[in-house]
């Protein structure tokens, strides 16, 4: 994969700017969108085969993850391109654990390990683009991005292209201060055949992680876009199962299990916040299912239960 931290400073010749001035975001051929200010906020953003001169290969049905790191804690949002203009908004998303808000000076893998989801390569075949958004502020991105459906916990996106996303996001950036926010872009390639996904010749060591479990596929796994699939990792399919999980938030978690509930064509009919307890209610056709929430003492542990019926 090629990492080009320069590109989120430098917009190549015949970048198109909005509005007055040079301050405006500016739409790049390479960069899709980047801020002509000079900022003490910097993100880098690239895939698990390294970085060198060419994009790195995947063949369909590989798995991929991706990393980012900022200098400043700041809110960073992933978007793919793929070769046909298809937009998927990878982060955030109802699965992945921390969210998007990333710590000074720290990586993060997407997926990162536990999270109940991989990212496998779809197609078609050409040349991706994964856009790295970091803002000190969290963003609005109701305008580009919903989650529209009970079923989907990947947003559907509202553009289409990479001169839509741009102009999209310019708006989206425009009220904070200019200094705020900052982009870069990394580039992967999807090979026709196997064999052409071969690794770079010069890559870059990328973080050491654990790859996590993949579990057994449900049959119709939910799609971010055409570039990656999304295989979930699905609950036990037992009558009652417990477990006692760490999280950032009593509400994190409960999202968490009610998108693997989700992904499992379950739709949530109802939910009960009471205190420091999440109470909701599942139906697909005549099955049910309940799941239940709460934190232990004032620890960042939580009791999860999940009952079907």
């Amino acid at each position: 994969m090629r990492l080009s931290p320069l590109l989120a400073l430098t917009p190549l010749l015949g970048a198109l700017s909005l509005g007055t001035a040079g301050a405006a975001p500016v739409l790049s051929a390479q960069s899709i969108i980047v801020n002509p200010v000079q900022t003490s906020l910097s993100v880098r953003v690239w895939t698990d085969r390294g970085s060198g001169t060419q994009a790195p290969a995947y063949a369909v049905g590989e798995r991929i993850r991706l990393y980012a790191s900022v200098n400043q804690d700041a809110y960073v949002y992933l978007f793919n391109v793929d070769p046909q203009g298809q937009v998927d908004l990878v982060l955030p998303n109802q699965y992945q654990s921390g969210g998007n808000f990333v710590k000074a000076n720290t990586t993060r893998t997407f997926p990162a390990a536990g999270d109940p989801f991989t990212f496998d390569i779809a197609g078609p075949a050409g040349l991706n683009k994964v856009l790295a958004l970091a803002s000190l502020k969290p963003l609005d991105l109701g305008q580009i991005a919903t989650f529209r459906s009970q079923q989907s916990s990947f947003a559907t996106v509202s553009v289409q292209g990479q001169q839509q996303l741009a102009q999209a996001l310019s708006i989206v950036v425009n009220p904070l201060p200019q200094t705020s926010w900052v982009s870069d872009t990394a580039f992967y390639t999807v090979a026709t055949r196997r064999e052409q996904a071969a690794p770079l010749q010069t890559p870059s060591p990328a973080p050491t992680t654990t790859t996590p479990s993949r579990g057994t596929p449900i049959q119709q796994p939910p799609r971010t876009a055409q570039a990656l699939s999304v295989t979930v990792q699905p609950l036990p399919n037992v009558r009652e199962w417990k477990a006692t999980v760490q999280g950032r938030s009593l509400q994190a978690v409960y999202d968490e299990y009610a998108a693997r509930l989700k992904a499992e064509g379950f739709a949530q009919a109802s939910r009960r916040d009471t205190g420091n307890h999440i109470r909701g209610e599942f139906r697909k056709g005549s099955a049910r299912a309940e799941l239940e929430v709460k934190q232990k003492g004032k620890k960042a542990d939580y009791e999860v239960k999940v009952e079907r019926r």
